[in-house]
């Protein structure tokens, strides 16, 4: 069983969504503001991930942010800003039992199955 974590008006999460479906994928979506999104499951992706892979530092949403919002942010800050603004995460995030597979490229298609 796949989970997809994003956003539902994503574009990538749609086509991702769509390409999952067309591959007779068994799979469930999560999505960020609707479905919420629990501390321990972002401590977890940053633990397999890393902050750097995980945020999504070209989005609109992390641009918003004023400088001293996400400069020299330890930790517990961090973690606060991506609760707050879950839309910082990159997506789709893809879970297989313990693999997770973040963004939407030929490379993580591959990994899918797709």
């Amino acid at each position: 069983m796949i989970k997809m974590y994003g956003l539902k008006n994503c574009d990538t999460c749609k086509k991702a969504k769509k390409d999952l479906m067309h591959a007779n994928k068994t799979f469930e979506i999560f999505d960020f503001k609707s479905d919420g999104l629990r501390k321990e499951k972002l401590l977890d992706w940053s633990a397999k991930l890393g902050w750097e892979t995980l945020i999504n530092k070209r989005g609109t949403t992390w641009r918003r942010l004023k400088g001293t919002e996400k400069s020299d942010l330890n930790i517990n800050e961090l973690i606060n800003l991506v609760m707050l603004n879950p839309a910082l995460i990159k997506r789709p995030l893809f879970e297989l039992d313990d693999f997770v597979i973040v963004g939407y490229r030929e490379e993580q298609k591959k990994a899918l199955g797709i």
